[in-house]
């Protein structure tokens, strides 16, 4: 029978995640679902800790931020009844004062700048070209914060402002940690209010701006999320309600391409292995004092040991024996 769809194959990367690996993600979307996967696989993952980031400047000025290579600017700081935000933070980040919100973001960028320092993995995921420039300041923000629209400039960024970006902090990164290695990415979401035309426009100038450095660098790698899902998954049974989304189905089968690509051997057996606990993880017992049930968490707990010498599952473990 023929096939009526084109099956994206990732090549095997030379560079392989392992189960003790650690991993940052930063930007759109996508950077909180493939952070969350790997948060819940067990491999050690900071996902997307200033919240979802869309165009490349403002992601490469949150990371700049971390490690010191920038100063929060007086000038960023914004107060909307009553609360006070940032123009390059997302809205999640907030204080009932500008001293509040200081130390909020402070917290946050001292996190993150320990943990690059012995990162293994940042994954970057852009996700539109299109940017606002504040007219009083004539900055590029990172969330308009729901002003007026008044008060911005929106335009499209260059390929050349991107890749002068992102080599500059390219270098800061690998100055900062060696043995850090990138992968980037471009978020399948469309921007469409955007309009479908000029989504379109944002996303090819990210797109021809990765394979531009990927071309330059080959320490740095390319992960195909935008290829997949629109052309692989080019059917609206793939999306969420939104018809914009990926759906859960659509997440998954990304993951399982992203696994194929990074993952190493064992890293996989690890995986499949948590997979099936977790299934018995879930398990709703009618009777939970009952023999079978008994029977069960301590086969439950026997498999967990098994494996704590690999992953940390000591949470899993002690809510075992709390209910034996």
């Amino acid at each position: 029978m023929a096939s009526f769809r084109t099956e994206f194959s990732t090549r095997l990367h030379k560079t392989r995640i392992g189960i003790a690996s650690k991993m940052l993600t930063i930007g759109s979307c996508f950077s909180d679902s493939i952070g969350s996967r790997l948060q819940e696989n067990k491999i050690t993952t900071l996902p997307n800790p200033f919240g979802v980031a869309y165009n490349p400047l403002s992601i490469q000025k949150l990371l700049r931020l971390s490690i010191g290579m920038e100063d929060l600017l007086q000038e960023t700081f914004l107060e909307r009844d009553g609360i006070f935000f940032n123009d390059d933070f997302h809205s999640s980040l907030s204080g009932s004062s500008e001293e509040d919100l200081r130390k909020v973001i402070n917290h946050k960028l001292n996190e993150v700048k320990t943990f690059l320092s012995t990162c293994d993995f940042l994954i970057i995921t852009w996700g539109t070209a299109w940017v606002y420039e504040r007219k009083s300041t004539n900055r590029i923000v990172s969330n308009c914060h729901k002003q007026a629209s008044t008060q911005f400039t929106k335009r499209l960024l260059t390929q050349e402002e991107i890749l002068t970006s992102f080599n500059e902090l390219q270098r800061e990164l690998f100055n900062f940690n060696p043995r850090l290695k990138i992968i980037l990415t471009l978020s399948p979401v469309r921007h469409l209010k955007d309009t479908m035309e000029l989504n379109t426009v944002s996303k090819s100038i990210l797109r021809s701006a990765i394979y531009s450095i990927t071309q330059t660098h080959e320490d740095i790698d390319y992960f195909p999320a935008f290829e997949i899902m629109m052309d692989d998954l080019r059917d609206y049974r793939f999306y969420a309600s939104d018809m914009i989304h990926p759906s859960k189905d659509a997440e998954a089968y990304i993951w399982e391409k992203f696994a194929d690509r990074y993952f190493d051997t064992d890293t996989r057996e690890i995986i499949q292995q948590w997979e099936s606990i977790q299934k018995l993880l879930a398990h709703k017992p009618f009777h939970a004092t009952s023999a079978s049930h008994q029977k069960f968490l301590r086969e439950t707990l026997l498999k967990l040991k098994s494996l704590q010498t690999k992953i940390n599952v000591e949470e899993e473990i002690l809510r075992i024996e709390q209910a034996i």
